[in-house]
This record gives structure tokens, C-alpha cells and sequence, in this order.
């Protein structure tokens, strides 16, 4: 992949612009949304141009490839999240690098981040994700589900619940990704009142590059973009 800086800022700043309009619009503060640059096939002098720019947070899908692209990047000062699909023996990879984790929704998952958090004295923030679509390729926690999970998760102390997580189906068709991220946002304000100990689910990841802006307008405070910032044309 190759993209000048010039173009980097580019799109960065229009992604900004974008998160800006849209969160005014909406009566909100863009302060109170976090932009994940997702990293995915983005080589690690791509992410040291881009920290070099001001972004703050980086969001990989991959452990491995985290873990090749971290060697070389572990001087910069940014803040690493996990956001793919969690496999059990590859958790040993991503939590000695990220503080936050967007894809857990099994506890056998929980399980394996609490061990290797203990063994580092570290504390991992995490999503708890949500299959608002109904699809049955996306992972996730039907709707039901969520409270009685996370009422199984209370022992882990190492791991600190803050928000849902979820992915909009893809479809062209608003009306559908909008309820997605609606349903995700009402599930929070539901849990609200069952929040205890290590679980505090205030916060909510969804929105891509495709649908961030009805994310925004459904209360997102996390979105994981990256095509929009990263893929040269």
C-alpha cells in the first residue's frame, strides 16, 4: 500500500470534518468520540506517518499481524485496540499491546485475557459485542443475552466491561443500519442500571467507514475507520 502524506492528511482531516459536521448536527460534542484507525494490511511505516499526524488510537483485526507490525512501532505513543474476531490461543499476542479489546462476547474468551492480564499486572478495557443484525455470519451476543453475560463476568477483575460493541449489515438500505446501531444503543441505556464492580457499560464502538455518520447520530463514541483514512485511490 502506498500513500503519500499529503494524501494522508488528506483524508484524515476529511474523516475529522466529517465526524464534526455530523456530531453538531446531532447535538453533540465530537470530543466525546474516539477515531480508531484501523489498521488492517496497513504497513507500519503507513501507522508511524499517521502517528506522526495526530492519531491517538489504532484498532487491528489481526494478532499476528499485530504483534509483526508492533515490533516496529513500539516507541510510539498510542493506544492499541483489538477488533477481530477473538481465537483463544492468539490472545497470548494482542494483550501484552492493547488496552482495549471491542470483540469479546464468550466467556472462555474472558477467561484466557483475564490469565495473561494477571500475569502482566494489567488492566484490559472492553466491548462486549453484539449481533444487533440478526445475521448469522456475524458473531456476537444476541440482544437476550447480554445481561445474563455479563452477570457471568464479574469475577474476572482484570478485565473492565465498558460498553457494547456491534457491526451494521451490509446493505445500502439506511433504515436497516440505523436500527442496528439503534438497538445497540437502547441494549446500553437498558444495562445502565445493572452496572456493579467491573462492569460500567457506558460506551458504544460502531461505525465503520460506510456508516460512521449514522453511528454519530445513533451515539457512537467509538468508531473503527479505516478505508476512509488509509486506502489510496
Amino acid at each position: 500500500m502506498k500513500m503519500d502524506e499529503k494524501r494522508l492528511i488528506q483524508r484524515y482531516e476529511t474523516v475529522r470534518t466529517r465526524i464534526a459536521r455530523v456530531a453538531e448536527r446531532a447535538g453533540r460534542s465530537p470530543g466525546e468520540i474516539t477515531l480508531v484507525a484501523v489498521t488492517k494490511n496497513v504497513p507500519a511505516e503507513l501507522i508511524r506517518q499517521a502517528a506522526g499526524l495526530g492519531m491517538k488510537h489504532f484498532g487491528e483485526n489481526r494478532a499476528q499481524e499485530l504483534r509483526e507490525k508492533y515490533q516496529h512501532l513500539t516507541h510510539l505513543r498510542v493506544t492499541w485496540h483489538f477488533i477481530g474476531r477473538i481465537q483463544t490461543n492468539k490472545v497470548k499476542y494482542f494483550v501484552p499491546i492493547c488496552q482495549y479489546v471491542h470483540s469479546v462476547w464468550r466467556v472462555n474468551e474472558v477467561m484466557e485475557i483475564q490469565k495473561r492480564a494477571e500475569r502482566l499486572d494489567k488492566t484490559i478495557y472492553v466491548f462486549v459485542e453484539v449481533n444487533t443484525s440478526g445475521e448469522e455470519s456475524k458473531a456476537g451476543l444476541q440482544p437476550d443475552q447480554v445481561k445474563a453475560f455479563l452477570s457471568q463476568v464479574l469475577p474476572y477483575d482484570r478485565l473492565r466491561f465498558i460498553g457494547l460493541m456491534t457491526m451494521a449489515p451490509l446493505t445500502r438500505e439506511k433504515s436497516v443500519i440505523r436500527a442496528s446501531f439503534r438497538t445497540l444503543r437502547e441494549l446500553r441505556d437498558h444495562l445502565e442500571q445493572y452496572n456493579k464492580g467491573n462492569v460500567e457499560i457506558r460506551e458504544l464502538s460502531m461505525g465503520m467507514s460506510n456508516d460512521f455518520e449514522i453511528a454519530i447520530e445513533e451515539g457512537a463514541t467509538y468508531l473503527r475507520i479505516g478505508s476512509a483514512i488509509f486506502k489510496s485511490e
